[in-house]
């Protein structure tokens, strides 16, 4: 199961909680923290420039994962006066509670630049640079069960595997006494090449270390005749409708336009089983089984 690879995390008061913090911070009254790196993380045929941001918050934003930060440039003349909330953008945690650094100081985000917009300004920044952050906010894609026997799967596109990575580190990297995941973690990755490919060594080790609690599937757009994560989740489909029906929860994060076919997939297999795919679609809901974060 991996345990040579586990690190230690603390403070284990952080397991305690049993509720999420939510809105610690706004655009108002924001916490500045400090850039510690800022990693290039996609190749150079890649569609996007993609890079890991980790900041160190000093333990002051406490945070789930699958939660977002909003984050907002700080005044040059002043890093600690508020900064222009116009220019307010979201971005989904990749780290776990703990932050990379194990010892809930820091966080991490998957940042995809866009020119001139507030992801460039991330991108662009170095080590000592002071940066303003909201939230933690939304739960869509905090665990829907947090027993540590529970099937979860995962379906991202790009910088959707932000909150995934969150989760996987808690499950397969971290050494935490009174948590030991024993569940099935499943993650579909939809990426343009293998340059696209996002923490791709991080999961391919989980995967080795952990082969019976970890499923693993890349859809390289580019290379597999226009193969999108909504194909591969479809070659799946019988296996992923059973586990749904068996309580398994689904997270779909990323580009919108996978939802659908997914659905459709989904639903065909629900009707080889002479089953009504609405009312089976409106039990996950109902459960909390099928959550959604797209845009």
């Amino acid at each position: 199961m991996g345990q040579v690879r586990r690190v230690p995390v603390a403070p284990l008061k952080l397991e305690d909680d049993r509720r999420p913090p939510t809105n610690l911070y706004t655009a108002e009254a924001p916490h500045t923290a400090t850039i510690l790196s800022v990693e290039k993380i996609s190749g150079p045929e890649a569609a996007n420039e993609t890079y890991n941001i980790v900041f160190d918050h000093g333990g002051l934003l406490p945070h789930w994962e699958g939660q977002v930060f909003g984050a907002l440039p700080a005044p040059s003349e002043n890093p600690f006066e508020p900064g222009d909330a116009t220019k307010l953008s979201y971005f989904s945690g990749a780290s776990s509670r703990y932050g990379d650094y194990f010892n809930d100081r820091t966080a991490t985000l998957c940042v995809r630049l866009v020119p001139g917009t507030t992801s460039e300004l991330l991108c662009n920044s170095k080590p000592g640079d002071k940066f303003q952050f909201t939230g933690p906010v939304r739960e869509a894609m905090l665990l829907g069960d947090f027993s540590p026997n529970a099937t979860h799967i995962f379906v991202a596109t790009g910088t959707g595997v932000a909150p995934f990575r969150a989760h996987l580190r808690r499950f397969f990297k971290e050494d935490i006494p009174t948590f030991r995941f024993s569940g099935l973690a499943w993650l579909f990755h939809g990426v343009v090449n293998s340059d696209s490919q996002l923490y791709g060594e991080e999961f391919e080790q989980y995967l080795k270390d952990n082969p019976e609690n970890f499923r693993y599937d890349v859809a390289f757009s580019r290379v597999q005749q226009k193969k999108y994560v909504q194909d591969a989740v479809a070659d799946k489909a019988d296996e992923v409708f059973d586990l749904l029906l068996n309580g398994a929860y689904i997270y779909l994060a990323g580009l919108q336009g996978m939802v659908s076919p997914i659905e459709e997939a989904l639903k065909i297999v629900a009707e080889k089983k002479q089953l009504d795919w609405e009312a089976v679609l409106a039990a996950l809901k109902a459960n909390n089984q099928w959550r959604v974060e797209v845009y």
